[in-house]
């Protein structure tokens, strides 16, 4: 064997360090509080907050909810990726790790370090397939963190 050629030592790899993210306790299947919570927001508002948490509903059958904060969160597991909430003139539509979703028709409002919105009010056109887009990119985004680390 040469000198300087020695494939019996091993290389280091560098690896990213692992990150940690937000983990909700109580996440279930369908929980009642959030069909309560959609009857307590009857109007035109809580129907577009019903219609859009129905889409994150339908993202995979890994899909779990709860109500946190006073606004139904779906989750993978435990781990949240969207939420809606209403508001007197707008809805918020939520991703906890919007910061990282791809959003070329710049939907997305905020400027934490983790988590957009997309603010919806009456009257206002919506973009239902960007938007749509945004929640399966918000879901395969968690998917991805929660089986890869």
């Amino acid at each position: 064997m040469m000198p300087g050629n020695d494939r019996s030592r091993k290389q280091k790899v560098e690896r990213p360090e692992r990150t940690e993210f937000l983990r909700f306790n109580g996440a279930v299947e369908r929980d009642p509080a959030i069909d309560a919570w959609m009857k307590e927001h009857a109007g035109e508002l809580g129907t577009i907050a019903h219609r859009w948490f129905e889409a994150m509903r339908k993202c995979g059958d890994e899909v779990r909810e709860l109500l946190h904060d006073g606004c139904p969160v779906a989750c993978l597991g435990d781990a949240p990726f969207g939420y809606v909430n209403v508001f007197t003139s707008h809805v918020n539509i939520g991703f906890f790790h919007g910061a990282a979703l791809p959003d070329p028709n710049c939907l997305l409002q905020g400027s934490g370090k983790f988590m957009r919105h997309v603010k919806l009010g009456l009257g206002t056109v919506t973009n239902a397939a960007a938007l749509s887009g945004l929640i399966e990119a918000a879901y395969s985004d968690i998917k991805d963190r929660v089986e890869n680390g």
